[in-house]
């Protein structure tokens, strides 16, 4: 088990799983965020290459359209 922090609530995932994965488990639409991985910007082309590690920490921050 891995433990990574999204913005700032600690959250165990399984050893292996992607950025993607995690998006999708979290009910997000990972065309409608960006994601910090230890204070780097994570291109959305990467989400589903991205393996978390533990201890990664992830900002994760939606759009919101208004007007």
């Amino acid at each position: 088990m891995t433990v990574v922090v999204v913005n700032g609530e600690p959250r165990p995932v399984d050893a292996g799983t992607t950025l993607g994965a995690l998006l999708v488990s979290l009910g997000v639409q990972p065309a409608s965020v960006v994601v910090e991985r230890n204070g780097e910007i994570v291109a959305r082309d990467d989400f589903d290459r991205t393996v978390l590690s533990d201890g990664d920490r992830l900002e994760v921050v939606r759009f919101v359209g208004g007007g």
